[in-house]
């Protein structure tokens, strides 16, 4: 017997969905800082055992759409209700569980298992844990409540020992040497980004979008270029720093971390672009893959 199945993480944002995922999957496929909706794009990470396949899908947090972009971030959480046989919804000991509640009631309707991880734990106590635990339990009835710490790597155990116990019977989806759907140009392009949302402030980070142009892998090395694509003028002089200084020391941290990533040495050389307003257009949006072509 044989056991396949989607297992969907959704939430809020800044709750710890990436870290989780990157835990679970044991490979490190989404992006986790300490910034909010770090994750764009809807990530798959694939879990291969002898008898089983898990199919995690890492989702943007669920917001209130300021912008088109935020709107298709949306659109990638809530198709994640619609074709799940597993559904994580990931809350932390420090938001309100009233947060967001139109999100929540669709989660409320759904009819596959649903577990609720509770994660920061690390950070309270475990009066105010039990308390929560309850709350939830008064919203998600029908949920299983897991208390974690994705961060101190405690209690994600028995999230996947239960995830590998709802699965339905089904032969894999995916090939079972494959951990990901994404294409290595992805991940080039997210890491660089994390880059940025590290080492930049206030607005840049969230107005910038990565492409990457070429990709040029031998047996030892890659070559890369990569687009980076701001709203402004002004924005690209942040990037670029005094003397280019910022855009060096970005080229330097994405190059460490793409070679840890791939295993191989990386020559990397980045370029800033303005395309203004391009979080609005919806024709840049399907450029860069937030919408359907």
């Amino acid at each position: 017997m044989h056991k396949s199945g989607f297992v969907n993480i959704v939430g809020n944002p800044n709750v710890g969905k990436s870290t989780l995922m990157n835990l679970l999957v044991g490979e490190r496929i989404s992006i986790a800082t300490f910034k909010a909706q770090t994750t764009r794009h809807r990530i798959m990470g694939i879990v291969n055992t002898d008898d089983a396949q898990v199919v995690l899908s890492d989702t943007p947090g669920v917001v209130k759409p300021a912008y088109k972009l935020q709107e298709s971030m949306l659109q990638f959480s809530e198709s994640a209700l619609q074709d799940a046989d597993v559904l994580l919804y990931v809350t932390d000991v420090v938001e309100k569980p009233e947060k967001n509640a139109e999100f929540l009631a669709k989660v409320q309707q759904m009819d596959v298992p649903v577990l609720l991880v509770i994660n920061k734990i690390d950070l309270s106590d475990q009066a105010t844990v039990s308390a929560l635990i309850s709350r939830w339990q008064s919203l998600l009835p029908r949920a299983e409540v897991f208390p974690i710490s994705a961060k101190a790597r405690f209690g994600h155990q028995g999230v996947m020992a239960r995830i590998l116990d709802l699965l339905p019977e089904s032969p894999p989806y995916f090939g079972k040497d494959q951990w990901t759907d994404k294409p290595a140009r992805f991940f080039v392009s997210e890491i660089v980004r994390e880059k940025i949302l590290l080492y930049y402030d206030k607005e840049i980070p969230y107005a910038v979008q990565v492409v990457v142009e070429e990709f040029h892998e031998s047996d030892k090395r890659i070559d890369i270029r990569a687009v980076i694509y701001v709203e402004r003028d002004s924005q690209k002089g942040i990037l670029i720093g005094h003397k280019g200084v910022a855009l060096k020391r970005l080229g330097i941290e994405a190059r460490r971390s793409l070679e840890r990533f791939f295993g191989k040495r990386i020559n990397i050389e980045t370029y800033v672009k303005v395309d203004k307003d391009w979080r609005n257009s919806d024709r840049e949006l399907r450029n860069f893959g937030y919408q359907d072509v």
